[in-house]
């Protein structure tokens, strides 16, 4: 070997233990093997934050000047200490980027600005942070799970100035029995149900469904298409049985190559049916929710009740019932 061109340390290194010899022959494998993870990709495994950060930073540098402007007045993003980048001055995680982009999509067809607005499985309660930051909604309610919502009660108080924060309103599902009563007599110019609808009983499912139908006007969904098992994606590391238990979830539980943009599209028309809230309801918009290959969302609504968003300021007919 010419000593005027030998390797590092380092690359002595990664001969003797990743680019061997034994590597470099498994040419059928080698692009998914420690070989390509060293001297082409990095590996996924060991990876998983880096490739997150680069994906939230190529979505970022891609944000219109309207979602930019949507993501910069939701203030206080970073309680919680989210995994996120800076761009343009801005600090952006996933969270709220797929909010400002659901915001967009609901936009276009929904004026939220004095709607009375039921979101159905908060999490911890980007959504309503995003479309309280930007629209002053008339009221906000969420119904969830009890620990769920201990939490989105929580972040919302702080990331929510007082008054924004006294518009939202908490209906817990396990400590009520009856959600109707707890409701009250309130009727909702919008629902929202983003990656929860995939992850509840298909009885469930169907119940929220008909409570959509009888009180609201408009819909607004966010799920996948299907399931699917690709064990490299995570190993299943979760175990054999909570993956057996996703498996049984919801209303769309075909199989699919989640990576495959054919299959996708081809299960979205059954996403639009099985998700309209009945038969009087229409699609007015659908289409795939970036930046996950398997995500629909779709907004529906009744053309014989048109939403009365932006003509509701200073209407309040709710009843709290149950709500805290």
């Amino acid at each position: 070997m010419d000593d005027r061109y030998s390797p590092s340390p380092l690359w002595n290194y990664n001969n003797s233990v990743k680019v061997t010899e034994e590597g470099v022959a498994k040419l059928a494998s080698f692009k998914s093997d420690p070989v390509n993870f060293k001297l082409a990709l990095w590996d996924p495994q060991v990876n998983g934050v880096r490739y997150l950060k680069a994906l939230i930073f190529e979505l970022a540098s891609r944000l219109t000047p309207e979602n930019r402007g949507r993501l910069r007045r939701i203030r206080h993003r970073e309680t919680g200490s989210p995994i996120s980048v800076t761009h343009d001055g801005d600090s952006v995680c996933m969270d709220y980027l797929l909010a400002v982009h659901e915001l967009e999509f609901i936009s276009r067809y929904v004026e939220p600005d004095g709607a009375r607005v039921l979101e159905i499985g908060a999490g911890y309660g980007r959504t309503c942070h995003a479309i309280l930051s930007n629209h002053r909604v008339e009221e906000y309610w969420i119904i969830d799970l009890g620990r769920a919502l201990a939490l989105s009660r929580e972040y919302l108080r702080t990331v929510l100035d007082t008054e924004a924060f006294s518009r939202v309103r908490f209906v817990s599902v396990d400590t009520t029995d009856d959600l109707d009563r707890a409701l009250g007599t309130a009727r909702f110019d919008l629902c929202l149900n983003v990656d929860s609808f995939a992850e509840m009983p298909p009885e469930t499912v169907r119940n929220y469904l008909a409570l959509i139908d009888r009180r609201c006007s408009a819909l607004y969904v966010n799920n996948p298409v299907g399931k699917y098992l690709e064990k490299e994606l995570d190993n299943h590391a979760q175990g054999d049985e909570v993956v057996r238990m996703a498996l049984a979830t919801g209303l769309l539980r075909d199989l699919l190559d989640i990576h495959d943009s054919r299959a996708v599209a081809a299960l979205a028309p059954k996403f639009l049916s099985s998700y309209r809230p009945g038969p009087r309801w229409e699609t007015v918009g659908d289409g795939r929710a970036v930046p996950w290959s398997y995500y629909w969302q779709a907004v529906y609504r009744r053309p014989d009740e048109p939403p009365t968003a932006g003509r509701t300021t200073g209407r309040r007919t709710g009843q709290r019932g149950d709500a805290a």
